[in-house]
Order: structure tokens, then C-alpha cells, then sequence
């Protein structure tokens, strides 16, 4: 039996990763939830499932949480809670579900207890890379993505060597708007940006997916899971989301990772380690898939030529990018922004920005307070 802690069990891929939970009893323990504010739905999945540890990071919900929880049951709060419950609590997998920068230091504590971390933040790796892996090389814990496009790459690369990898693409839908005319994206409405044609995700990461960005991120964190140049890291639409991501050999062959875009099947590889248990997904059909691919347009989505451009600058601007994104796509869903303001608003971001080449927890961290406050400072001048 597997002993497991979810960071983030509240969310979308948390809640899924119960599922999986549920469906195979004996399989796992779970051993430790942490959400950073549901209490209310913390508090519910602790009564079910009885973990010795419970993490909020909101501290005005402890008295709720031990109003409701039995007298066993370690009750963690503040802004340190979530990395408390990673490295203090035995386990054998950690998954990081926890979204945005606030999941960089439960992911660096939960290595240095050498535990293994299954990884559902793009963000951990795309602002703190360096330092994430530089732990993962010392302490000797094993890191594997659950993204459906880094799960899709990591699987066409078993049994294979990097060295024989011409270039990895990384399959994109296209988001909400990618039919839509461009010279009506600044009327786009939250509604309509919300509206995925194919996969059932939380607010933030369906707008990352209309801008692009979301595939961006993506280009960064592949640098950093699997030892490749920027060069070798490709970006293609597949309006149909079948094919989750591609691997291109040397010898003009390629592999692709196939299936319904579903992310219990990618949850489910992560925390059984790479095995396959039986799911309730639904089977392609395979008389009816048609698939078909298409180069990014850079008018449309430039926010991923951002991601490319912090990529090669390095240091600390992948953390200004994510950061500067993270808050205009907040003022997006709060309507105090259009949505063509969201990569303006990291534009200006990342060109006042001076870089650090550090790779610190501090460096970054405080490159990310600059890029949040500068953000909220030059709105006003960006919508006006």
C-alpha cells in the first residue's frame, strides 16, 4: 500500500486523484490532504479518508477545521503548512496540486525528505527549474510530471535515449478561441474564454489555454523534465486533444501518446508509478478519430513566444512571466481587465524587468513580489 499525500486535494486534479483513490481500495493510503483555502471541502475529504495530517494554509481555518476533525487528526495552518505536511509527514508520494509559486517550497521540502513527488504545478518548474532539480539530483527522490503533455513525453521516452530525440512537440487544442476573429479578442467575455472545447479544467489553466501561455509554461518546464535545448521543444494544435504530445527520433521516426483527454489516466501513471491500473475512461473510437495539426499563429497566441523569450533569458524571468501572468489572468476572471490586456500586461512585465541570474528560493520569490506588484501597479495605465 502506497502511502500518499495530496497538496491542492481540494482542486480539480486532487479531487481526481481521490477518485483514482477510490476506485482501487488497499492500493493507497492517504496519509496527509493540504488545500490553501477550502476549508470547507478539506475538512469534508479528511472525515472520508482519515489522513493522520491536514494542511491549510489559511490559518482562520484551524479552529474550524478542529471544531470538525477528531483529536488525532494534526491540524497544520499558516503559510508554512503545506510545506510542513510535505517533509514532516511519512510518506511515500507526494503530489503537488497546488497551484501557482505557492507550490515551489512544499515541492523542494517534500525532495529533500527524499520523497518522490508526482508534479501538477507547471509553474514549480517554470520559476524555480534550477533549484527544483538541483534538490532532485541530491537528495535522490524521483520527480514525475502528471500534465496530460509531460506524462504523453516521459512515456514515448521509455526505453529510449535522449541523445536519439531530434525534438519533442507538445500538442496544443488551441483553447476556447481559436477560431475566433482577431479583431474581436478584446470583446472576448470570461464565459466564452472558459469555454474548452475539450478539457474539463480549473479557471486559471483554461485562460492559460486560450492566451497559449498555458504551452508556454509547458516549453519551460519540458526543458527542465527532460534535458533538451528550447530548439528541441516544438508547439503544435491539435484541435482534437487525442494525441497528448509527440517524440521525433534522429532517424526520422516518431512516437505519440494517444487516448481521450481525460486526466485521470495521466493522475492515475503518476501514482502508480508508471503502471496501468483499470479506469473508468471511455476507449477512443478509433472509426471515428480524426486528427489534424497546426502551427501556432504568433498573432494570436504571442504569449508563447514570451514563454520562449524568458526561456533563453533565464535567470530570474521565467518567474516574472509566470507571476505577471498569474495576476492579470486574475483581474481577467474578476473583469477589471480585457482579455487582450492579459499579454499586455506581461509584456510590460518582462520588459521592465532586469534579470537576476541567481537561481535561489529567495532570488526567485522576490522576483515574483516584483513582477505581482509591478503588475497591480501599471494596470491602471495598461487598461486605461
Amino acid at each position: 500500500m502506497k502511502r500518499l499525500i495530496i497538496l491542492g486535494s481540494t482542486g480539480s486534479i486532487g479531487r481526481q486523484a481521490l477518485e483514482i483513490v477510490d476506485a482501487a481500495p488497499g492500493d493507497f493510503q492517504i496519509v496527509g490532504l493540504g488545500a490553501r483555502r477550502d476549508a470547507e471541502t478539506l475538512i469534508a475529504q479528511a472525515r472520508t479518508y482519515k489522513p493522520s495530517v491536514v494542511a491549510v494554509a489559511d490559518p482562520d481555518a484551524r479552529d474550524v477545521a478542529r471544531m470538525h476533525l477528531p483529536t488525532s487528526t494534526e491540524i497544520l495552518s499558516g503559510p508554512n503548512a503545506l510545506h510542513d505536511l510535505a517533509s514532516g509527514t511519512d510518506a511515500d508520494l507526494v503530489l503537488v496540486a497546488v497551484v501557482g509559486i505557492a507550490g515551489l517550497r512544499p515541492t523542494l521540502a517534500a525532495l529533500r525528505a527524499g520523497r518522490d513527488v508526482a508534479l501538477a504545478n507547471k509553474e514549480v518548474l517554470v520559476a524555480g527549474g534550477a533549484v527544483v532539480m538541483e534538490e532532485l539530483h541530491q537528495h535522490g527522490g524521483s520527480l514525475v510530471p502528471v500534465d496530460s503533455e509531460h506524462s504523453a513525453i516521459a512515456q514515448c521516452l521509455r526505453g529510449e535515449s535522449v541523445d536519439a530525440v531530434r525534438r519533442i512537440l507538445l500538442t496544443s487544442s488551441g483553447g476556447s478561441l481559436l477560431r475566433r476573429s482577431l479583431e474581436t479578442m478584446d470583446r472576448v467575455r470570461i464565459d466564452e474564454a472558459l469555454a474548452h472545447p475539450n478539457w474539463k479544467m480549473g479557471k486559471k489553466i483554461t485562460v492559460d489555454s486560450a492566451t497559449l501561455m498555458n504551452k508556454g509554461l509547458e516549453v519551460i518546464e519540458a526543458y527542465w523534465l527532460f534535458d533538451l535545448r528550447p530548439e528541441q521543444i516544438d508547439v503544435i494544435i491539435h484541435p482534437q486533444s487525442i494525441v497528448h504530445s509527440i517524440v521525433e527520433f534522429v532517424d526520422g521516426s516518431a512516437k505519440a501518446q494517444l487516448g481521450p483527454p481525460d486526466m485521470k489516466t495521466f493522475i492515475a501513471y503518476a501514482l502508480y508509478g508508471g503502471a496501468r491500473p483499470v479506469l473508468p475512461v471511455i476507449p477512443l473510437q478509433w472509426e471515428k478519430v480524426h486528427l489534424t495539426f497546426e502551427r501556432p499563429d504568433p498573432k494570436r497566441f504571442p504569449c508563447l513566444g514570451y514563454a520562449y523569450e524568458a526561456l533563453r533569458a533565464g535567470g530570474t524571468m521565467p518567474a516574472v512571466l509566470n507571476a505577471a501572468n498569474e495576476v492579470a489572468v486574475q483581474l481577467f476572471l474578476d473583469g477589471r481587465i480585457k482579455f487582450t490586456d492579459i499579454e499586455r500586461i506581461v509584456r510590460s512585465a518582462m520588459d521592465a524587468h532586469e534579470v537576476n541570474p541567481g537561481s535561489s528560493v529567495d532570488a526567485i520569490q522576490a522576483a515574483d513580489a516584483w513582477a505581482r506588484e509591478h503588475t497591480n501597479y501599471l494596470r491602471s495605465d495598461i487598461v486605461a
